[in-house]
């Protein structure tokens, strides 16, 4: 199976081809993952969400890693104090800023079922934020800012006026696991499944 490049500048520059698909086949070889029939836990995991993960077999590789990972992102991206859509809004725009084909493809499939239009995934991948509300535009400007520069100094005022105290840390809980499994996926190279 081939690894997958973006091609943002190209799509930011000429447009949205494709539906917000962004990637291209550079034919690098995918990280091998655990074949399920010989690791109970990804089979379970499977079976739980219904087919082929290639995360979840890369991360059987650390057994440990796996079995905490998978309730600490059902706790992160489950419901909590903030939405589920400014969450999925989240995860797509710092994948998209880290380029990671694998969560980008993850996330415009779960982003149609937190009320999240093709339309506005192009806008959070041209960061167009203008059609957005207020609490959306600023949980994406400090997503992408903390991916890029790791510090919000500046923005912070900002979000204590339109954030609870809870909602502000699961903000940045879905910005740091977005970008923990960007890291994992482009660093070894893990394909989308489509």
């Amino acid at each position: 199976m081939p690894h997958f490049a973006l091609k943002t500048r190209h799509s930011r520059e000429g447009g949205c081809p494709n539906q917000c698909r962004f990637w291209q086949t550079n034919n690098m070889p995918s990280f091998p993952g655990i074949d399920p029939k010989n690791h109970p836990y990804v089979a379970e995991m499977e079976r739980k969400t219904g087919g082929e993960n290639r995360f979840f077999r890369v991360l059987g590789h650390s057994t440990g890693a796996l079995e905490t990972f998978v309730p600490l992102y059902s706790n992160v991206m489950g419901p909590g104090a903030l939405d589920l859509r400014i969450k999925e809004l989240v995860y797509l725009a710092v994948s998209y800023v880290n380029e990671c084909p694998y969560c980008i493809s993850a996330h415009e499939r779960s982003a149609p079922k937190a009320g999240i239009g093709q339309d506005e995934m192009h806008n959070v991948h041209m960061e167009q934020d203008g059609g957005f509300n207020e609490r959306e535009r600023a949980a994406l400007v400090y997503a992408r800012e903390l991916t890029r520069t790791c510090s919000v100094d500046e923005g912070r005022d900002q979000l204590t006026k339109l954030f609870s105290n809870p909602e502000l840390v699961e903000l940045t809980l879905v910005i740091a696991m977005a970008n923990f499994t960007n890291r994992v996926n482009n660093g070894l190279g893990v394909d989308p499944e489509d």
